[in-house]
C-alpha cells in the first residue's frame, strides 16, 4: 500500500465532517497515512477553536475530534533543520514545512486543503 501525507487541514476536514471531506476521503482512499507529530496538537487546536466557536456543539466536536486515532495516520520524525531551510525559503510556517518535508523525505503525495501549501509543494516538484 502506498503512503501519502496528511496535513491538519485534510484531517480536520475528514474528523468535523466539512463541505471538502468527500475530496478528501478520494484522495485518501486505499493509501496509508503518515504526518509529522505536530498534527495532533493542529488537530486538537481546530477542535478547540470550533468548541469556542460553537459551544453548544461542545459534545459532538469532542466526539469527533475522539476519532482522531481511528484515522491510523502513522507519525513520523521530522528533520528539524532541513524542515525550518525549508520554511525559510518558502516563506511557510515551520508547520506547514513539516508537512511538505515528509513529503519530499518519503517521495509521497501531500494531501492538504492549504492552497499555499499547495503552491508550494507545487514549486517543489517543478509544476508550471
Amino acid at each position: 500500500m502506498t503512503v501519502k501525507v496528511v496535513d491538519a487541514s485534510a484531517a480536520v476536514a475528514l474528523l468535523f465532517n466539512e463541505t471538502t471531506r468527500e475530496e478528501v476521503v478520494a484522495r485518501l482512499r486505499g493509501f496509508s497515512l503518515c504526518a509529522p507529530a505536530l498534527i495532533e496538537f493542529e488537530v486538537a487546536s481546530a477542535c478547540l477553536k470550533k468548541v469556542r466557536a460553537a459551544p453548544d456543539a461542545r459534545r459532538a466536536l469532542l466526539e469527533a475530534f475522539s476519532l482522531f486515532a481511528a484515522l491510523s495516520i502513522a507519525l513520523e520524525p521530522i528533520e528539524l533543520g532541513a524542515a525550518v531551510a525549508l520554511a525559510e525559503g518558502l516563506k511557510l510556517s515551520l508547520y506547514d514545512a513539516s508537512y511538505l518535508w515528509l513529503a519530499r523525505a518519503l517521495d509521497a503525495e501531500l494531501v492538504t486543503l492549504d492552497e499555499r501549501l499547495v503552491r508550494a509543494d507545487e514549486v517543489l516538484r517543478g509544476a508550471p
